[in-house]
């Protein structure tokens, strides 16, 4: 539904070029970049988290004159970020039609194979002239958003999914009364979040549900402010660990440090779900359902039996859920396969 926001010529005069990995981007890495030039303005990031806020915020009026002229990330960053940030660029639905190109030193480019997986356009060697980089660059905003849309057209009608009309209903006079009868409760909670640590007291992140849809998934904040970016600095506590080497699929750390006092308390009692019950009285989810996924852990359930989690209703809770008190150190394959069985025979 986004491709009428990708032009096939980028004609605007204010092109934007994000680099992440560089600190700084000089003319050593590309030869010849107009650095004088006003209307290509670089911006350098190495976080992975607020590189990518940084996009989503381009991207959130739906305004084509703000999206990315390119994305251009350096090959070592990649690695040491288990590609997490190219793959959040191709699950997402605006940005995914953006350039992403590599750029590597000699003796480290990514292989082919990488190249597809993570679906990244191109990849040069250090030094790469400017000129070449924008042919290519203007050559992929001609013709990728016509490929991806005819890769994910069918992917889009075949994952619509439409909640039945007496769930529905049943889902919004279900939320209505939650926050009614919880609505007491509700100030009490923010007021000790705000008192304890800074940020705001309503936790907002993007997730994907039902038919791969990407909404915003609200939970009242019971971590550190911007704790998503100390992520990767904690991934090897991750209880979903393979001893193969593969990337996890689910992430949970036990005795999480980014989680606050009142974090413990509020999530104990699941004090800290009220506020999804706003996520069904707009449509995003509805009481009962698989769990929304964060990009990073949905875009790793690609495989064709993996796909079917996602043609039930995201719910704010499940059979996993419930399941998981008698059995709290399940694999994420069980996980996965009681998603599968709630989508069969709900």
């Amino acid at each position: 539904m986004h491709r009428d926001l990708i032009p096939s010529d980028y004609s605007v005069a204010f092109r934007e070029i994000l680099f992440v990995g560089f600190q700084p981007i000089h003319g050593n890495h590309i030869l010849n970049f107009p650095f004088d030039d006003h209307s290509i303005q670089p911006v350098v990031e190495d976080n992975a988290f607020k590189a990518f806020c940084w996009l989503e915020e381009r991207v959130a009026d739906l305004d084509v004159s703000k999206l990315p002229y390119a994305v251009i990330c350096y090959t070592d960053w990649l690695r040491n970020n288990d590609f997490l940030f190219a793959r959040q660029i191709i699950i997402h639905p605006v940005l995914r039609y953006v350039p992403l190109i590599a750029i590597s030193e000699n003796g480290s480019s990514i292989s082919q194979d990488q190249l597809s997986l993570y679906r990244i356009d191109d990849c040069y060697s250090i030094p790469v002239d400017w000129i070449k980089l924008q042919t290519r660059i203007e050559f992929l905003h001609q013709f990728k958003p016509k490929v991806l849309d005819q890769t994910y057209r069918i992917a889009r009608e075949n994952f619509s999914i439409d909640i039945p009309v007496k769930k529905r209903i049943f889902d919004v006079i279900g939320a209505s009364l939650g926050i009614l009868l919880s609505c007491w409760i509700w100030l009490p909670v923010m007021l000790a979040i705000w008192l304890e640590s800074r940020g705001p007291v309503i936790y907002k992140s993007k997730r994907i549900g039902s038919g791969y849809q990407v909404f915003d998934f609200f939970k009242f904040r019971s971590m550190y402010h911007e704790s998503d970016s100390r992520l990767q600095q904690l991934k090897h506590l991750n209880q979903y660990n393979s001893t193969n080497g593969q990337s996890p699929v689910f992430v949970k750390i036990p005795g999480d440090p980014r989680i606050t006092r009142v974090g413990r308390f509020i999530r104990k009692y699941s004090i800290d779900e009220l506020p999804q019950l706003l996520n069904v009285l707009r449509g995003d989810m509805s009481l009962v359902g698989n769990r929304p996924l964060p990009l990073y852990e949905a875009e790793l359930l690609t495989r064709d039996e993996w796909i079917a989690r996602f043609l039930a209703p995201s719910g704010i809770t499940g059979l996993w859920q419930i399941t998981k008190h008698d059995s709290p150190n399940m694999s994420a394959e069980e996980r996965i396969a009681l998603d599968l069985q709630y989508s069969r025979t709900r």
